[in-house]
């Protein structure tokens, strides 16, 4: 059964309720009007603070989308590219593809031009959706892109090289179009984070799509009632396979676009959102801003809000602490997941297991979880030792397109090889310990970078923090901490060097830099851009002093 089945049957359950509802604080406070104005007057669905859609027009409009494909000539298994900022026709344009037969290719906003025609080229790219940020990288590559032979433009003002996504799209029937999918066929190509290089492309099955759906939903419980808010990318695996769980049981979600700790506070008491996916910078800011008293809990009514889950990389126990004791009513949750495995839910946690704070979970509903030695062998629980995990399932993608070799190293017998390392405790919970490329060999010791950030976040003056190893001419490799304190607060390196003394001696920092830490839209640090910055000759080789 495909993933559209759930668009369709809520279509005829609740054709009049709300399904997707998009708030853009930043248009209310650009022109200084209240929220309800902004739905009474404004006409431009640009300028809207807010927008909404019942389940049939979201129906209706993937449906005309899918006769359009099918009109310029779009075929199964042809691919369509979707490069839009989180907005209201995202998803309706993401469903009219797989409706089509055609295979979805979600595309990063933060890629540039030559990234763009890159990926374009390796997925095979037939036909592109894009908005109005994107025209000047369209037209750098619009010449180089012959293999894209139709491009449709969503927003006003459509340039003379695509045609407009908003006018075509009312001319075609709001019937099904009657492509039959199977749970075989090809559905989506998601792209992974390039963090060594450019991206790979995946290639999912349509039960790919339908075993993150049911995964979610029996992860988190949504109900009918519960409302999702969704603040990360939609191209990304992780938001929108959350917002599947609400799909399943056809309940209301938010797109916020925005990240600011009062913007998501407000849209969460104004639409009374029951369920928050948040990434860890966002959890921090919010928990920073209440501390500060730039935002004031009294304000919000949030009393409905039930679900507060963190994924995308590991999750300091530290924060949850400190989350605890703002929001003691809030179930908790954190999910692991990766591109290849379709997003979360591989590894998950629990709500019921509050008092593993830290672990990833064990595997997931519908998944197989190990970690692995080296040679192949079980890691036994309960030995402290690390491995690779691996994961089995129906999430499991096919291959990485156009890349037999990059499938080979990962793909065996079933099971996927994360590329990341992990410790089994004797309950039987999967600890993430860090990526595989990202452990530190120092004097023959191995670092987790993770292990090592968990610890410097429980001082109070930090922010965030990214350790990396940087070449040092006796040890090999040496860590280095890369520490962004908190707005008016400071330390010295002797002052962090000192507070790092409780750990063991070779797990110490022997590099202090401070400076912010940067993460990219999925809320990942990004290490590959810190060891281009301080890696190599950027670093002062120092002796193991601390």
């Amino acid at each position: 059964m495909p993933i559209t089945h759930f668009l369709e049957e809520n279509a005829e359950k609740y054709p009049e309720e709300i399904a997707l509802v998009e708030v853009n604080p930043e248009v209310r406070e650009r022109r200084g009007k209240t929220w309800r104005e902004y739905e009474l007057v404004e006409t431009n669905p640009i300028e809207r603070y807010r927008r909404e859609l019942n389940w049939k027009v979201f129906n209706d409009r993937a449906n005309r989308f899918a006769h359009l494909l099918i009109d310029a000539g779009v075929d199964r298994n042809d691919k369509v590219a979707i490069l839009l900022m989180n907005c209201l026709e995202w998803l309706p344009i993401y469903f009219g593809v797989l409706k089509a037969g055609a295979i979805v290719v979600p595309l990063n906003y933060r890629y540039t031009a030559d990234e763009i025609k890159y990926c374009l080229d390796l997925a095979e790219v037939d036909s592109l959706v894009f908005g109005p940020e994107f025209i000047g990288r369209m037209e750098q590559i619009v010449d180089d892109i012959p293999n894209v032979e139709n491009l449709y433009f969503v927003g006003e003002d459509c340039p003379s090289f695509a045609d407009s996504y908003n006018i075509r799209v009312g001319h075609f029937t709001a019937e099904d179009p009657g492509i039959e999918i199977s749970d075989e066929d090809y559905g989506a190509i998601y792209f992974s984070s390039g963090t060594t290089g450019f991206p790979k492309a995946i290639l999912h099955k349509h039960k790919s799509l339908m075993r993150a759906a049911i995964t979610e939903q029996k992860h988190h419980g949504q109900t009918h009632d519960d409302v999702f808010l969704c603040i990360p990318p939609l191209y990304h695996t992780g938001a929108k396979m959350h917002w599947f769980g609400s799909l399943v049981v056809g309940g209301k979600a938010v797109i916020l676009r925005g990240v600011r700790p009062d913007w998501i506070l407000r849209t969460v008491s104004e639409e009374q959102c029951t369920i928050v996916w948040l990434l860890v910078p966002w959890a921090q800011d919010i928990l920073d801003s209440i501390e500060d008293g730039t935002v004031d809990l009294d304000d919000y009514k949030l009393d409905q809000w039930r679900l507060m889950h963190i994924g995308a990389q590991p999750v300091p126990p530290s924060l949850i602490k400190r989350w605890k004791k703002y929001f003691p009513n809030h179930q908790y949750d954190t999910n692991y997941g990766l591109s290849e495995g379709i997003g979360p839910g591989s590894v998950h946690l629990g709500v019921e297991n509050i008092d593993h704070v830290g672990a990833i979970g064990k595997a997931g509903y519908g998944w197989e979880a190990e970690v692995r030695r080296e040679d192949g062998s079980l890691v036994e629980p309960g030995t402290g030792e690390a491995g690779e995990l691996c994961i089995k399932g129906d999430g499991v993608m096919v291959c990485y397109y156009n890349n037999p070799e990059a499938t080979e190293e990962v793909l065996k017998d079933g099971w996927l090889y994360t590329g990341d390392m992990a410790e089994v405790d004797k309950d039987g919970f999967i600890w993430l310990v860090d990526r595989k490329k990202d452990v530190i060999i120092t004097g023959g010791e191995n670092l987790y970078p993770v292990q090592i950030e968990d610890f410097i976040r429980t001082n109070d003056n930090v922010k965030d923090v990214a350790v990396i190893g940087v070449p040092d001419e006796r040890l090999g490799e040496i860590a280095a901490a890369i520490v962004e304190f908190k707005p008016g607060q400071e330390q010295t390196e002797e002052q962090m060097a000192k507070f790092c003394n409780k750990l063991p001696r070779y797990k110490r920092p022997r590099k202090w830099i401070f400076a912010d830490v940067p993460r990219n839209p999925t809320g990942k640090i990004e290490k590959p851009l810190l060891r281009k910055l301080y890696g190599g000759d950027a670093v002062v080789k120092q002796e193991s002093k601390h």
